[in-house]
């Protein structure tokens, strides 16, 4: 979602609560409870799961090892839970032509520096980059280049499904502050 005024443009970038990013992790809970209920099962000899028969499996080492893959399974999808909940990467880029400046705040892991905020000079700014990579997992990418400092990336890797549409979006964004585009 975007939102121009006459000096300012605010794009809005949406972190990890992707739907993408809930399905894997949704994934990843839901098969590390299930050999946490194969492991617990086995030592309980009663069959929690109506497909597998409590006594085809034995406790040590089968079960055992299934209860040690299911805890370790729900401890690794803590992480991307975690994420979404704190939304890690959401925030917008800000150009505002009555300041001079370009700002793309940003929220980060919960701490003394949650929120991410550096502020740039848009005259220091040289152009807008686009980082395109073809192949089985296509990466399409837009950075803002300043002078003497990092690229900053402007989008996420998987935000533009077609050229065209980062081709588009660099252009309106490159216009704005009247800039260059790089990597066409």
């Amino acid at each position: 979602m975007n939102s121009q005024i006459e000096d300012i443009r605010v794009d809005f970038i949406t972190g990890s609560r992707r739907v993408s990013n809930f399905c894997w992790a949704l994934i990843l809970s839901l098969g590390a409870l299930g050999f946490s209920l194969v492991g617990f099962s086995s030592y309980s000899r009663k069959d929690l799961i109506f497909f597998l028969s409590a006594e085809q499996i034995m406790f040590v080492p089968q079960g055992l090892v299934m209860s040690f893959y299911g805890i370790a399974g729900l401890s690794i999808s803590f992480y991307p839970w975690c994420t979404i909940w704190w939304n890690v990467g959401s925030g917008y880029n800000r150009f505002d032509k009555r300041n001079g400046t370009f700002s793309p705040p940003r929220w980060g892991f919960p701490g003394k520096n949650r929120r991410i905020f550096v502020q740039f000079l848009i005259r220091d700014i040289r152009s807008v980059r686009m980082e395109v990579r073809e192949g089985f997992l296509p990466r399409r990418i837009l950075y803002i280049r300043i002078k003497g400092q990092q690229d900053i990336p402007l989008s996420r890797i998987e935000e533009y499904s077609t050229l065209r549409e980062m081709e588009d979006k660099a252009a309106g964004l490159a216009r704005f502050p009247k800039i260059s585009i790089e990597g066409i």
